[in-house]
C-alpha cells in the first residue's frame, strides 16, 4: 500500500515543536500498516525536521539556543538579508537540520524509542504555516 498527504501545521513561534501527535492524528491510515515506513517531507527552506528528546521541552529550548549561537542572526557576511535578519540563518539551520525524516511503523505505531518524538524547527520570526508530505508505504 502507498498513500501520501499534505499535513498543514499552524504557525508556530521560533523555536523547536513536537508534533508527533499531530503527524500521527493526521494519518489515520498509519493503524492498518503492520510494517512499513513513513517518509515526512517539509516543503520549505526556513523549517526544518528532526527527532529527539520527547519529555524533557528544555531539550527544546536548549535546541534553539544553541542553534541561534551556532547559527547567528545578523552576521556581517551574509548577503541574503532581503526578508529580514533571520532569513539566512534559517536557511542554514534548515539545511544543517534536514528537511525529510523516514520513520519505521510497527503494528500500526510509529516504531520510535520510548523518548524520542518528532520536531518542526521553525526557524523565522515569522514563519506562517509549514505544509509536510506526508507517504506511508507498507502492508
Amino acid at each position: 500500500m502507498w498513500f501520501q498527504t499534505e499535513i498543514t501545521l499552524a504557525a508556530r513561534e521560533r523555536g523547536f515543536h513536537l508534533i508527533t501527535g499531530e503527524v500521527e492524528q493526521s494519518l489515520p491510515r498509519l493503524a492498518k500498516i503492520k510494517c512499513g515506513l513513513l517518509h515526512l517531507f517539509i516543503k520549505h527552506s526556513s523549517a526544518s525536521l528532526t527527532i529527539n528528546e520527547n519529555a524533557d521541552p528544555t531539550v527544546r529550548s536548549d535546541m534553539e539556543q544553541h542553534f541561534n549561537r551556532f547559527v547567528p542572526a545578523d552576521a556581517p557576511y551574509y548577503q541574503h538579508i532581503y526578508e529580514g535578519s533571520d532569513d539566512m540563518p534559517a536557511h542554514i539551520k534548515a539545511s544543517t537540520l534536514g528537511n525529510n525524516l523516514t520513520i519505521p511503523i510497527h503494528r500500526g505505531q510509529l516504531n520510535m524509542g520510548i523518548w524520542q518524538g518528532i520536531y518542526l524547527g521553525e526557524h523565522r520570526d515569522h514563519g506562517g504555516q509549514r505544509t509536510l508530505v506526508a507517504t506511508l508505504q507498507g502492508e
